[in-house]
Order: C-alpha cells, then sequence, then structure tokens
C-alpha cells in the first residue's frame, strides 16, 4: 500500500481553494450521514450501465435508476461514498476507485454537486464550454489574456531562485524540504519575475495583491508550492529516480514533472457549473447545476492509465489535468521551478535522501500534498 494509506488531517476548507476554482461552493448540510441525507430525498445514484439517463437532485431517474432509499444501484451498493467522508482524507483513492467503477455520476449532499470521477469525464468538463465558471492556468482562454513573456529570464529567475534557497540548506543535518525549500521557491521566483523585493513580496503572497502584481496564474503561489514537493516527495523516494534526473536534459525532466502532477495533483477536486444539458458516464447532468470534478480520480483511472499508482518518471502517456496546454506564464514557471529545484538541490547536496524511516504523508482533500519532506542534506 502506498505512503497514502496513513491518516492524514481534516480536510483543507473550502475557503483555501485555489483561484483556478470559482469559489467556495453553498455551505454544506451538517454532517449528518449519507443515508439521512438520501432519506431526505435528496440523493439518487446512478448505475454505471445508465449512460443516457437523465437524474436530477431530488427528481426521477430516467429507464430505471433508482434512489438510495429502498433501492440499490445496479452495482449492489446502495449508496456512493463521499470525497468529503473522514475515510477519504486518510487514503483518498480508495474512495475514487468505488466512484470510478461503480457512481460514475452521483449527486453528493454534502459537496452539493453532481460529481465526476472518470479521466474522459473530468477531461471534457475542464474545457468543455457546457461548462462554465472555471479557470485553469494554460486553458485558451488564459492563454488569450497573456502577454508574451521571456523564456530565458523565466527559466534564469527560477535557476539563480532555487540554488540560492538550496545553499542555504545544504549544510544542515537535517531539513525539512516543504517549509525550507518549496514554501519560498514560488514566491521567490515571481518577485524576481515581477521586480518585487523579495521581503515585500512575501508579505504580500498569501493575499489578493500577489495576484494582482504577477498575473491571476502565476500569483496562484500555494498550487505550485504543492506541486512542487509532491515532485520532490516522488523523485526522493527513489534514489535511483534522484540520480538519473539529476543531469537529465530538460525535457526528461519535464515528462518527470508531468508524471508528479499526473499522480499527485496539487487541485484534487475542481468545481464547475453545466450551462446546458450534457451527457456523461452515467447518465446526463442538467443545465445550470454544480459538479466537483475529481481530478485526483481521474488522474489515477487505469482506463487512462496503465498502473495508476505508480510514478514512472518515463510515463509515455502524459494526461495531467492541473494545467491546461496553451502558452501561460504560470505554468512555464511551474515546469522551470521543478526542474531547477532538483537540480539546484542535488547540485549543492550530492548526497541528498529522505530523512531514515520518513515517508512522505500526503494530506488534504480540497489540495494535496506531503505536509513535510524531511531529509538528510548530507546524506
Amino acid at each position: 500500500m502506498s505512503d497514502e494509506s496513513k491518516p492524514g488531517t481534516p480536510p483543507d476548507r473550502w475557503a483555501d481553494l485555489p483561484p483556478m476554482d470559482p469559489g467556495p461552493p453553498p455551505a454544506a448540510p451538517a454532517r449528518a450521514t449519507l443515508a439521512a441525507a438520501t432519506a431526505a430525498g435528496r440523493f439518487r445514484t446512478a448505475a454505471p450501465s445508465a449512460a443516457g439517463r437523465s437524474a436530477t437532485p431530488g427528481g426521477s431517474a430516467a429507464a430505471g435508476g433508482s434512489t438510495a432509499t429502498g433501492g440499490t444501484a445496479a452495482t449492489g451498493r446502495t449508496v456512493a461514498p463521499s470525497p468529503l467522508d473522514p475515510g477519504g482524507t486518510r487514503y483518498p483513492h480508495r474512495v475514487h476507485r468505488v466512484l470510478r467503477e461503480e457512481f460514475p455520476l452521483t449527486y453528493d449532499p454534502l459537496l452539493r454537486a453532481w460529481v465526476l470521477s472518470r479521466y474522459a469525464d473530468v477531461a471534457t468538463a475542464l474545457t468543455d464550454a457546457r461548462f462554465t465558471h472555471g479557470h485553469r492556468p494554460g486553458d485558451p482562454p488564459c492563454a488569450r489574456s497573456h502577454v508574451d513573456v521571456d523564456e530565458a529570464e523565466l527559466r534564469s529567475v527560477a535557476a539563480r531562485t532555487a540554488h540560492v534557497l538550496a545553499r542555504r540548506i545544504a549544510d544542515r543535518p537535517h531539513a525539512d524540504l516543504v517549509a525550507d525549500f518549496c514554501h519560498w521557491l514560488p514566491s521567490g521566483t515571481v518577485a524576481a519575475a515581477v521586480g518585487v523585493p523579495y521581503r515585500d513580496m512575501m508579505r504580500l503572497v498569501r493575499g489578493r495583491a500577489a495576484a494582482a502584481l504577477a498575473g491571476q496564474c502565476t500569483g496562484q503561489i500555494a498550487v505550485r508550492e504543492k506541486a512542487l514537493a509532491s515532485f520532490l516527495a516522488n523523485v526522493l523516494a527513489d534514489p535511483d529516480h534522484a540520480r538519473e534526473l539529476h543531469a537529465a536534459p530538460s525535457g526528461q525532466l519535464a515528462r518527470a514533472w508531468t508524471e508528479s502532477l499526473r499522480r499527485d495533483p496539487p487541485v484534487q477536486i475542481a468545481v464547475r457549473r453545466t450551462a446546458a444539458e450534457v451527457r456523461v458516464s452515467g447518465g446526463t447532468i442538467p443545465a445550470g447545476e454544480p459538479v466537483a470534478l475529481l481530478i485526483g480520480s481521474a488522474c489515477r483511472d487505469p482506463e487512462r492509465f496503465r498502473e495508476p499508482d505508480r510514478y514512472d518518471p518515463l510515463r509515455d502517456d502524459p494526461g495531467q489535468l492541473t494545467y491546461g496546454t496553451g502558452a501561460c506564464p504560470a505554468v512555464l514557471l511551474a515546469g522551470f521551478e521543478a526542474e531547477y529545484a532538483l537540480r539546484a538541490l542535488l547540485d549543492a547536496m550530492p548526497r541528498l535522501r529522505l530523512a531514515d524511516g520518513f515517508r512522505p504523508e500526503r494530506t488534504g482533500l480540497i489540495t494535496r500534498a506531503p505536509r513535510s519532506l524531511l531529509v538528510r542534506p548530507g546524506g
């Protein structure tokens, strides 16, 4: 079992959603059981074989859809698990697997939204015009709003900042890369890129001023911090990966970075709303409905990825969903930060390894990343 099976921390608050999401959904009901929610008529299941059926919250499921009160879905389960259930904090991939296999479309009373968990559905919802109120760095609307950037300068900024931070911890007997490195690199590169003194940027980085200075996308510091922490955790978990990637060309490092975004996306749940009726796996979502997209589930869908739970830096079937594929300074910068973070750390600490007995523990439900990354800089 992977390290993610360990107990985690309480789920992230909706207020902590990064700017790529449309903001908090309506307040969730009191944490009554899902059974109680279904008994109140707010929840209906959709069997995987129900493609083409329509269902609405509290309404009737056409063509034989069944309620969770007094009936069961075709799979034999009565109630779909919720991503917000306590078990989802400890190991969300178990919940995701059940949803993908048995409830590809279900209404979650805790999220107050329809839930999509399969790769094909989530990938479509992130870009399809029938889903509104969303934003990802790198999506076409985002790309059209940016001015041209100097990629060489962004690379230089990321490299300089990473090497300064790495040298600060190189002589320590132990360090936490999350607190001592990942927390500082994204904000430091933004500060340098926009010409703001670093001490001033750190005062602004958690507020709206960061986005005002760096733009909506580049100002998403927390997302890049979490993505970087997961990337370093994935690479350092296997000393062979670290050695091979240290001297690897940029293209190979970019592939390893994309694979980390695929396996451990920093944003696990994104929220959209349907602008029109949309048919998906398991049924049809009416227009005007909120939809929770389980990015963490989609990126481990075995129908899309072979051995989806394994981190494979040489994977040749990329499909990360954290960022779009268009031109965006934030997407470029995140990739440069990952590349030069690894190079700088291993340049300054060639024997860098995880602390004895330490295994990274990823926490969070809305956003997710290692809480700490304890290392021995001297090996």
